[in-house]
């Protein structure tokens, strides 16, 4: 089992990290505010779902072939921003033309979270974070490094989906208060979109 004093580090420093805002967090915020808070929650529960994926890989060693083999990260990593890109460039060409003042962009829970969990399964660079930050907090001499691993990536999984929830709520509240503002619903889903675009960009311009 993972040491008790190392545990509360690993605790300590992920908060830190997972409080500060990237990708998955404005990728869930963009949708909370665009299309509610519980479209926000799906994504940030598809976010989770994407890093339990990440665990698995981290502990059967998957992630250590992507990180050795510079071709599969490149195409990971283009695939990953070719994903969201064309998220974006979805959004930005619906514009505002489907929304009414109050409502919501015409969005689905379960595409949401279907959408969260291939744009976080498709960052290679979430993978390599799972390699290379996880291990450090392993001893061998405490037991099995393989549950070792399982409960620091449940720990993460679980800090990061408190995280990201929490944006999801707040945006939600602020895009609810935005939405009664018929200028704000013609540029919203283009705003969304844009952010997506640029997380896209981000991604793949990127290095290993």
């Amino acid at each position: 089992m993972v040491d008790p004093a190392l545990l509360a580090g690993f605790v300590a420093i992920v908060l830190g990290f997972v409080f500060i805002p990237g990708p998955a967090t404005l990728l869930t915020m963009a949708r909370s505010a665009g299309s509610g808070t519980r479209v926000g929650v799906a994504t940030a529960l598809g976010i989770a779902a994407g890093d339990v994926v990440h665990t698995v890989l981290a502990v059967v060693g998957i992630s250590a072939i992507i990180a050795a083999s510079a071709v599969l990260f490149q195409i990971i990593k283009y695939a990953g921003a070719a994903y969201l890109i064309f998220l974006g460039v979805r959004a930005i060409l619906d514009g505002g033309s489907v929304v009414t003042p109050g409502k919501v962009m015409a969005i689905g829970e379960a595409t949401a979270f279907r959408q969260a969990v291939i744009a976080e399964i498709l960052n290679p660079k979430t993978a390599l974070f799972f390699l290379a930050f996880l291990p450090q907090f392993v001893r061998p001499e405490n037991g099995a490094v393989w549950l070792q691993l399982v409960v620091l990536g449940v720990v993460f999984v679980l800090l990061g989906l408190l995280s990201t929830m929490a944006f999801a709520v707040g945006a939600g509240g602020i895009g609810a208060f935005l939405r009664r503002h018929p200028l704000v619903v013609t540029w919203q889903s283009r705003i969304v979109g844009g952010v997506f675009c640029a997380l896209g960009l981000r991604l793949a311009f990127q290095e290993r």
